[in-house]
């Protein structure tokens, strides 16, 4: 008896990513007197306080927060510094705040989806063998009893953090939790606690301030002059500590921005509005400023515009892209191309990496005419539980290093800037069937095909609104259309198709047209035996002799 056939996901349909909606530069304060970094730490320090207490205050009203206590928030911190600086730093508690919602969101369906695959797998019998959609049964005694007991953990965790959202409560660490962890464990650190307590410092200080469109080069709180010139308005307490008219401290050193330096310049010129971050880098024991603001929203092109030139498919690896050219019926052009990074190292390290090879790879899609690349709209958030994948170690540290979010949002950047657009589309089956129909067809003696190369072409393909298929099957009867034309054929509106000859009407099948010519001559038969032949036999006469 025939297995049946497994039921296929639908395929969510693709579309055009949106562009960037901000942009962040970055310049280093070079030259700092004594006095300048000793004004710089008060600050920070006072505001990181008052940014500390306005964050607990912002967490104890939860979900009852509205624009009343905002604004008692806001007045109480105004006394302290001042109304611009109050506002940003309740404006950075809220955002901190609906931040560590949305991820205690995502931490509550972790654990709903670990308890599920645990569930699933106590209730199936010891050595029962899984398959691609669920894993089998626990392979001993030991391990079932382990799982059982995990299985209690979560179901624990669970339902803490379900009471937790139902009252609005959320885990906030200013300076972050992992830093504040590293404090317990300094020796692997490899920090002394006078080192840990300068990071820790530096982290929780607050030295920002919002833009502001219609004042004096865009922010009245940070101001930085086209010269580079760099200012700040001290709040109430510290006013003392000011060189310059109306409380301003005006540092001794000036900025200037490599990247987008024109454009930060007519920007502030045209009095809008720039934030403005002062932050030290203990390490290096370096200061930095970072100018961001948020850019017009691009409308972007519609999805037909996309395809009319060509795709790039791209296949994301954990050690390299995966590019092919494809044309707008679907066909590869030319040979495969691989973009390889390194992602490991630091966090630093591992952005630069991702960041040179997208750089490579949007040069090669510009020089071949493509205004669009193809990439899967991954998200491996299912993938990297424990549970799911317990004994399959390196497939999960596979999945976890690749840096799916972060890849997505800086190809789109990145490409926005080249002004190539961006088509996600849904990455299920696409290794598995580019694989199947593209690999072995595309590999020559000089071309060596991996099914990364395959799965580029599948995602181009979708990405165009073709099947992945190269071909559809044969009808039923036989290789003719008589049942219907082939889905994956040309339609009969398109131009330059490979379309079956349009039927005669002036005479029967097979049979002799009026002008008593035929349009085509019959094919010459495959077998020996029927051949047509040329030659012509003639009898020669017998010779006589004698």
């Amino acid at each position: 008896m025939a297995e049946p056939t497994r039921q296929l996901r639908a395929i969510a349909p693709s579309f055009v990513a949106l562009g960037p909606s901000g942009v962040a530069i970055r310049g280093r304060l070079k030259g700092l007197s004594v006095e300048d970094e000793r004004v710089l730490r008060l600050v920070g320090a006072h505001q990181g306080a008052l940014a500390s207490r306005d964050l607990k205050q912002r967490c104890g009203d939860g979900p009852d927060h509205s624009a009343d206590t905002w604004a008692v928030r806001k007045r109480g911190l105004t006394a302290e510094s001042s109304s611009r600086i109050a506002g940003a730093i309740t404006r950075a508690s809220h955002d901190q705040w609906a931040l560590a919602r949305r991820c205690q969101a995502a931490h509550i369906q972790n654990l709903a989806a670990g308890i599920k695959t645990l569930r699933h797998r106590l209730a199936l019998p010891i050595g029962a063998k899984g398959n691609k959609r669920a894993a089998g049964g626990y392979r001993s005694k030991s391990e079932w009893f382990n799982k059982s007991r995990r299985l209690t953990a979560l179901e624990a965790r669970h339902e803490a953090a379900l009471a937790d959202w139902r009252a609005g409560r959320v885990r906030v660490v200013r300076g972050g939790k992992r830093l504040a962890n590293t404090r317990h464990h300094l020796p692997e650190a490899q920090l002394t606690e006078e080192q840990w307590r300068a990071r820790w410092e530096a982290e929780r200080w607050f030295l920002a301030a919002d833009g502001e469109s219609g004042k004096r080069f865009g922010n009245e709180t940070i101001r930085v002059t086209p010269d580079g010139e760099v200012s700040l308005k001290l709040p109430a307490p510290l006013a003392h500590l000011a060189n310059s008219n109306h409380g301003r401290y005006v540092l001794a050193c000036r900025i200037a921005f490599a990247h987008r330096g024109v454009e930060w310049a007519e920007r502030i010129r045209a009095n809008r509005a720039v934030a403005y971050r002062i932050h030290l880098d203990v390490t290096r024991g370096r200061w930095y400023l970072t100018a961001s603001w948020q850019r017009s929203l691009v409308q972007t092109i519609p999805l037909a515009t996309a395809r009319a030139n060509g795709m790039a498919g791209v296949d994301t690896n954990a050690d390299h892209f995966a590019a092919y050219r494809l044309d707008p019926h679907g066909n590869p052009i030319g040979d495969p191309q691989r973009f390889p990074y390194d992602l490991s190292g630091s966090a630093d390290r591992r952005d630069a990496q991702i960041r040179h090879a997208l750089t490579r790879l949007l040069h090669w899609v510009k020089s071949v005419g493509v205004k669009a690349i193809a990439i899967e709209d991954l998200d491996f958030t299912a993938e990297k539980t424990r549970e799911k994948h317990g004994s399959r170690k390196r497939f999960r540290q596979l999945i976890t290093g690749i840096p799916t979010g972060k890849l997505k949002a800086r190809l789109v950047s990145m490409a926005a800037e080249h002004g190539l657009a961006v088509v996600a589309v849904d990455p299920a089956y696409t290794s598995q069937w580019g694989g199947r129909h593209w690999r072995k067809p595309l590999a020559t003696p000089r071309r060596k095909m991996s099914r990364h190369d395959a799965a580029g072409i599948a995602i181009g393909r979708r990405a165009l609104g073709h099947p992945i298929r190269r071909r559809a099957a044969p009808p039923p009867h036989d290789q003719s259309d008589r049942v219907g034309h082939r889905t994956a054929q040309a339609g009969p509106g398109t131009r330059r198709r490979d379309g079956n000859r349009p039927p005669a009407t002036d005479h029967v099948p097979r049979d002799v047209p009026p002008s008593g010519k035929r349009k085509r001559r019959p094919s010459a038969s495959k077998t020996v035996r029927d051949a047509p032949s040329t030659h012509q036999w003639v009898q020669d006469p017998l010779v006589h002799t004698g």
